[in-house]
């Protein structure tokens, strides 16, 4: 399988070369020549794969013969140790868990298949890797807890000073070995755009060899398609059934993983973007403009993106048709306060409790379920990690996992940082090195 860059289709990278790389040149992103579309046994057989099996079915058509067989399995039955059940919380409205793995949110599933590579690499080609995250919260302790003291691998997190909920930021900034945390005096927009120059920085890329674990790489968007057939499997619906999925959607990459699993077959009538006040994908839906701006922060601060990256991915799976995307793709918009409303009536009513991009994602299902015989909506992270709003939204405790109560009782290491591209690329030149 190949990849082609989007922004200049000339460029193609293998499977291992787009994900060492990381990004494409030019601030592109690697996007597959060719997505195929699995079989009728794939899904007559679905709901009696586990995991790692169903990981393996799916991925092996994008890593072609990059990956031997006894590579892919073994990275699969690696990561993929955590369930991602689908529990009925009301007729017809299904909730997709996917806080369950170790740093309690969907970021796992992407973060754990990238380390396991990066590992397979590390001993094939005795490489060594810089891997650069901007986080808006999740994607950082994923990441970090991912590729935490492994040999040849050093990850920097970039994450926006007082925008990320507090124990967020506590299982963001308590790393120490091959893992720095950098808090940056901007917006998770800012974050990014310091990640991109550097890998758009020839000279940086001479001295270092960069990665990224954020969604552009294709070796965190493409696993996050499986999670959409194991749901499949789970809900099991007859041949005429009409099923909606609604994504909460930040960066996009989630929603990307969503939209590949439906090129494959996965026969999903509707997808739904739904939104925080950050609104820039439905107002595309609504007008055909497409209009990045300054991210406003929220409750649902994962989801606080003004610029989302895969969001031209998305594009260009449908040609750049706005017609034909909305033909398939819904929106769906809350504010902060219809999110903590609806976390307070989804726990009144039936005792299930959402976090705030849970709630959105449950909203967007809810409005569009009247069209459909069966909705599901996605839990990104596990309300403890916003202990606050959750408590405030429906008075009521929130026990702590012990794993992230382990995360959140360590010293605060993070590097205090301007938003200022010079600095950030000073800083990796001198603590850095390709060694």
């Amino acid at each position: 399988m190949e990849f082609y860059n989007i922004n200049d289709k000339s460029e193609t990278a293998s499977f291992n070369e787009a994900v060492m790389r990381g990004a494409a040149g030019g601030k592109g992103m690697y996007f597959p020549v060719d997505i195929p579309v699995l079989n009728t046994e794939f899904f007559r057989n679905i709901s009696q794969m586990d995991i790692p099996e169903l990981a393996y079915e799916v991925l092996k058509h994008f890593s072609g013969d990059d990956l031997s067989e006894n590579e892919l399995r073994r990275v699969c039955r690696e990561v993929f140790q955590f369930p991602l059940p689908v529990t009925e919380i009301e007729d017809n409205v299904h909730v997709l868990e996917l806080f369950h793995g170790p740093s309690l949110s969907f970021k796992d599933v992407g973060t754990r298949f990238l380390a396991g590579l990066l590992r397979l690499y590390v001993e094939k080609y005795n490489s060594r890797f810089t891997v650069l995250v901007a986080t808006s919260g999740d994607t950082g302790s994923a990441v970090a807890k991912s590729l935490y003291d492994v040999p040849g691998v050093d990850v920097v997190l970039l994450y926006p000073k007082g925008k990320v909920s507090t124990i967020q930021e506590k299982t963001l900034s308590t790393f120490d070995k091959n893992v720095y945390s950098l808090e940056i005096d901007g917006s998770f927009d800012d974050c990014q755009r310091l990640v991109k120059s550097a890998f758009n920085d020839p000279e940086l890329r001479e001295k270092l060899t960069l990665t990224s674990a954020n969604s552009i790489n294709i070796a965190r968007f493409l696993p996050q398609s499986i999670y959409y057939f194991k749901a499949w499997g789970d809900l099991n619906p007859d041949d005429t059934e009409k099923v909606c999925i609604s994504v909460p959607s930040g960066n996009y990459g989630n929603l990307t993983g969503g939209m590949i699993a439906r090129r494959m077959g996965l026969p999903v009538s509707q997808y739904i973007a739904a939104s925080n006040v950050n609104r820039v994908v439905p107002d595309y839906l609504d007008t055909g403009n497409f209009t990045p701006r300054d991210s406003v922060q929220t409750l649902s601060n994962a989801m606080d993106v003004g610029n989302p990256s895969n969001f031209i991915r998305i594009r260009e799976l449908f040609g750049y048709s706005h017609e034909e995307m909305t033909k398939v793709l819904k929106s769906f918009v809350a504010d902060d306060d219809k999110t903590r409303q609806t976390i307070r009536d989804v726990y009144q009513r039936t005792g299930y409790i959402l976090d705030p991009h849970g709630a959105i994602g449950y909203g967007g299902c809810k409005t569009y379920l009247p069209d459909f015989d069966k909705g599901i909506f996605l839990a990104t992270a596990h309300p403890a990690k916003f202990k606050d709003t959750v408590e405030e939204s429906i008075q009521k405790d929130v026990p702590i996992p012990e794993n992230l109560s382990a995360m959140i009782h360590g010293e605060k290491r993070a590097i205090s940082f301007s938003s200022d591209y010079e600095a950030f690329k000073d800083w990796l030149k001198t603590e850095l090195s390709a060694g």
